[in-house]
């Protein structure tokens, strides 16, 4: 039997299953992000074993990466436990989003044809539809996914890099922002600003809608952390 291209392509794992230990971080992260598990509470291996029906390894592995990504401290002689956010915390990762974001939008706006644009309603829609049913997690996936296109439509995959090393506390902070009152609405009404300009590719008017949501956020934070 010759072995032809297309018959050697059908081999190939296009989409790898999730171990287990990946789905365990993921419920895990989803966790503390939506403030089931709150902040300063202590993380307590055997219940965690109990409640995720995983191994005490696996537990480890999944504290471990998420002390990595600042959702997790560890303290001398009680272990891990939710990791807090301080306002000086949570002003320097605004700040940080202020500064990569507004470069990434006005370069988007410069940049984005026709199919971009198209990618972004639909990002667009899917954060009003999850915005409507009051589904923070909906609302996080459609965030993401609408930076993630601006960012790699500005050819900002570095400042990408550093925005997703910092998406488990930008997660955290827009739960509890869109927690207060009317942020639900008043947050992707800020975002379809955003991509008015860039639809009209108008990068300077992107980078000012950018900074006013981002100093919007900031502003609630302010209020509930300080």
């Amino acid at each position: 039997m010759t072995k032809n291209t297309d018959t050697l392509a059908a081999l190939r794992i296009e989409t790898p299953p999730a171990t287990l230990r990946e789905i365990a971080l993921g419920r895990m992260r989803r966790a503390i992000i939506s403030g089931l598990f709150e902040p300063g509470e202590r993380l307590v291996e055997r219940t965690l074993c109990d409640q995720l029906g995983v191994s005490r390894s696996v537990i480890r592995e999944v504290i471990r990466h998420l002390e990595a990504e600042g959702l997790v401290e560890m303290l001398a002689k009680q272990g891990p436990i939710v990791a807090t956010i301080s306002w000086d915390d949570a002003r320097q990762i605004y700040e940080i989003r202020a500064a990569l974001e507004a470069t990434a939008v006005a370069d988007c706006a410069r940049a984005a044809d026709a199919g971009v644009k198209g990618r972004l309603r639909v990002a667009l829609n899917e954060l009003d539809r999850t915005s409507k049913e009051n589904s923070p997690p909906g609302i996080l996936d459609a965030t993401t996914e609408f930076y993630r296109i601006i960012f790699e439509t500005g050819g900002h995959n570095i400042a990408w890099d550093i925005v997703s090393r910092l998406n488990s506390r930008i997660s955290r902070l827009r739960v509890m922002t869109l927690s207060t009152t009317n942020r639900t609405v008043s947050g992707p009404a800020q975002i379809r600003e955003i991509f008015a300009a860039i639809d009209k590719n108008d990068p300077d008017g992107a980078e000012a809608a950018c900074r006013a949501h981002v100093g919007a956020a900031a502003d609630i934070a302010r209020t509930i952390l300080a």
